[in-house]
């Protein structure tokens, strides 16, 4: 079955997949920040896509989930390390110190290492006006770090999450192909369970992290390994299925916006107007990619299902 990588646009459920995995990710820096006052970055890691990895197995022995295919293995335990082992170590242990302000701009190159690398890798292509875009809402972001009085110094542990943001690029990228012949639940089941299997070098800590915890901290954790976990990475491997990688990755910056207005209703902190210049600014930047981003379109095999 054949058809064209902008089928995507008239698909609500790709849409509301996208909302809700960004939704959830967003919940999840309160999360971590609850996590780390009681348990070490690796340990919040592996604790967080332990809880995953189970969710996946209770699915897998419900749903009868076939196994992969042995051909796949390599490239599915590549992506795994890719966004799950490297993007969430890298990037627990490089906020340690990196600055707020910092860590969100070198996560916000990660949709312009993924652009780049689908173009090189998977012969994505974007237009003049969606490399544009994707300069805009990185501009965008800027102006929030620095509407938000973020401090932007650089110290050696921002080298991990740029480490992180690599990672995770290159897990949109890997993962494509695979999403081909599997749905989205069984091709995020098999990348948890490969990604968490190198952060059992941090279970004897999180042994003896475990008995002295808060539960407030053992809570937060494992609702990030339900929701911003399991949830959030199937729903947005649905949409990486149905969409171009370099697409895609934009809507990342939606992730800025989104904590302004949480702040702003849940907490009461009234963003700067320059922050708000920033998301207006990070907004404009995903429409122009998603409105006269890509280039000419070309055929693609329809995804597979969870029928």
């Amino acid at each position: 079955m054949k058809t064209t990588d902008d089928a995507w646009r008239r698909e609500p459920l790709t849409w509301a997949a996208i909302a809700i995995a960004l939704l959830l990710w967003a919940s999840a820096f309160a999360g971590i920040r609850a996590g780390l006052e009681s348990y070490g970055p690796g340990q919040v890691a592996l604790l967080r896509f332990a809880t995953a990895s189970a969710v996946f197995f209770v699915y897998a022995s419900i749903t009868r989930m076939r196994p992969p295919d042995p051909r796949d293995i390599p490239r599915i335990a590549l992506a795994g390390l890719l966004g799950i082992t490297t993007y969430h170590v890298a990037l627990n242990f490089g906020e340690v110190t990196v600055t707020a302000g910092a860590a969100s701009l070198i996560i916000s190159a990660s949709p312009i290492i993924t652009a780049l690398l689908s173009v090189l890798l998977i012969g994505e292509r974007l237009s003049v006006a969606g490399w544009i875009g994707i300069v805009v809402s990185f501009l965008g972001v800027v102006l929030i770090s620095v509407g938000e009085g973020g401090h932007l110094a650089f110290e050696p542990r921002a080298a991990l999450v740029f480490l992180a943001a690599t990672g995770t690029a290159l897990y949109f990228v890997v993962a494509k192909r695979p999403l081909r012949r599997y749905s989205a639940v069984q091709f995020t089941a098999y990348a948890v369970w490969a990604g968490t299997l190198p952060m059992l070098v941090f279970a004897p800590g999180l042994i003896s992290q475990m008995a002295t915890a808060t539960p407030a901290a053992t809570w937060a954790v494992l609702y990030m390994g339900v929701f911003p976990g399991a949830v959030a990475y199937a729903l947005w491997s649905y949409a990486l299925a149905r969409m171009p990688a370099s697409v895609l990755s934009t809507f990342i910056y939606f992730q800025p916006v989104n904590a302004i207005i949480i702040a702003w209703v849940w907490l009461g902190e009234v963003p700067s107007l320059l922050a708000l210049v920033g998301g207006t600014v990070s907004l404009v930047g995903v429409a122009i990619v998603n409105t006269r981003g890509r280039g000419r379109p070309e055929p693609v095999v329809a995804p597979v299902t969870d029928e």
